[in-house]
């Protein structure tokens, strides 16, 4: 099965009809998540090699875009895994990229921070290393799918204390990470965006992705790129819309 026929498929049978639940409530769609994890739809951009759809850019934003357009809820929380997957996939990290061609695993990024100024502030959030564990501390703000996600591609300041940035793949059961019961953050309703707290979070140090204080390269080079060919939710044409 092509990946527009089952996206055709999600689309009519799941996410339509639960769009106005997500839009109404502010509930998270699960349903339509999982949906496109077992149709194959989180796997797009994964490695063939993998068991992923080995798609790229322009395919995930042609899904991005019929997504949001009938849910922006789930069509933001499509929009950052897809940028999160791209990360994975470059640093390559197998059982995680396994997960995610499985249809397992929603990835999200964690970035935001307040305070910052430019288009890639320097992380307030820290990184401290002691043998083979890493404690992060700090807060990321307007995270879609936070509390639901299975990992979160986390910035901080490089653990050898030097300046530059560091990027991380945070699991959602990563001891001291911390999210509100109710959303906080900027996002379509339903998208679950809010801030994340690291009080220390605690996670191997295998976790990071790339080199110590080389996140910035990541940053420009990949999450950018995607995020700017990836359309916003808010930029799509709702179905129905009548253009201007």
């Amino acid at each position: 099965m092509s990946y527009r026929t089952a996206l055709s498929h999600v689309m009519t049978s799941v996410i339509g009809p639960g769009a106005e639940r997500a839009g109404a409530d502010a509930r998270f769609p699960r349903a339509s998540v999982a949906a496109l994890g077992r149709a194959g739809l989180l796997a797009l951009t994964v490695s063939a090699e993998l068991g992923g759809q080995g798609r790229g850019l322009a395919e995930a934003a042609e899904v991005v875009t019929e997504v949001s357009r009938a849910c922006p809820a789930t069509g933001a929380v499509l929009r950052s895994h897809y940028a999160a997957v791209a990360v994975i996939e470059a640093h390559g990290i197998p059982w995680v990229r396994r997960r995610t061609a499985g249809g397992h695993h929603l990835g999200t990024l964690a970035l935001g921070e307040s305070g910052g100024a430019g288009a890639v502030p320097p992380p307030h959030s820290t990184a401290t290393r002691a043998g083979d564990v890493v404690a992060l501390r700090g807060h990321k703000r307007d995270v879609v799918a936070a509390g639901e996600a299975d990992g979160y591609v986390w910035s901080t300041g490089p653990a050898d204390g030097q300046d530059g940035l560091t990027l991380w793949l945070v699991p959602a059961d990563a001891p001291g990470l911390f999210v509100p019961a109710r959303p906080d953050g900027r996002g379509p309703r339903g998208s679950a965006a809010s801030t994340v707290r690291a009080d220390p979070v605690l996670i191997p140090a295998c976790a990071r992705l790339g080199p110590d204080g080389g996140g910035l390269d990541t940053v420009l080079g990949t999450i950018l790129p995607w995020l700017a060919a990836l359309p916003a939710p808010q930029a799509v044409r709702p179905v129905g819309a009548e253009a201007p």
